[in-house]
């Protein structure tokens, strides 16, 4: 992935969520208080964040453990299963944590040595995203708390909203002029 579709993808995305938060339908404030403890959107999250992380382990060099790479497969494989039967409470948080996670170094790696210019927003926002996604990892629930005050009144989600339109086209202007 270049820095052009990695820039406009981002952007394209906070548009998506901006134009859902201003819209702020009932709709959308109950599926967000619902999925931090979504069985649904755990299994869906951890099934992604599993196949995807297996398949980077399948691709490991010599250097990093590639060597190890079958016993590295199966004890990771095992661990996904198992956080299904163990970690269930706010598993679909802990998923997207993950995620997110493995996106962002896609993201980061779209971005390597380009010029600062281009790629200074996109790559503020990703390292947000990942202090975010560590600090949600660990603690999960701080999500149904946000959740929970932020569509409390109908003007925060739309304030957020907002926030996520302008940063959005901030990101598709300057993927588009650089």
């Amino acid at each position: 992935m270049d820095l052009f579709i990695a820039t406009l993808l981002t952007g394209l995305v906070l548009l998506g969520a901006g134009f859902l938060l201003i819209w702020n339908g009932h709709a959308v404030g109950a599926m967000a208080r619902r999925f931090p403890r979504s069985s649904r959107a755990g299994l869906v999250g951890m099934s992604v964040a599993t196949v995807w992380f297996l398949y980077l382990v399948t691709q490991l060099g010599d250097a990093d453990f590639g060597a190890f790479s079958r016993e590295l497969f199966f004890a990771f494989g095992a661990l996904a299963v198992l956080s299904f039967f163990y970690v269930r409470e706010f598993l679909a948080v802990r998923s997207f944590c993950i995620v997110y996670l493995l996106a962002a170094a896609v993201l980061l790696s779209a971005a390597w040595m380009q010029e600062p210019a281009s790629r200074l927003f996109l790559v503020s926002l990703v390292y947000i995203g990942i202090v975010l996604a560590l600090y949600l990892a660990v603690v999960p629930y701080r999500l149904r708390d946000f959740l929970d005050w932020l569509f409390a009144r109908d003007v925060r989600p739309r304030i957020l909203g907002g926030l996520f339109l302008a940063y959005g086209t901030l990101l598709n202007v300057i993927a588009i002029n650089y």
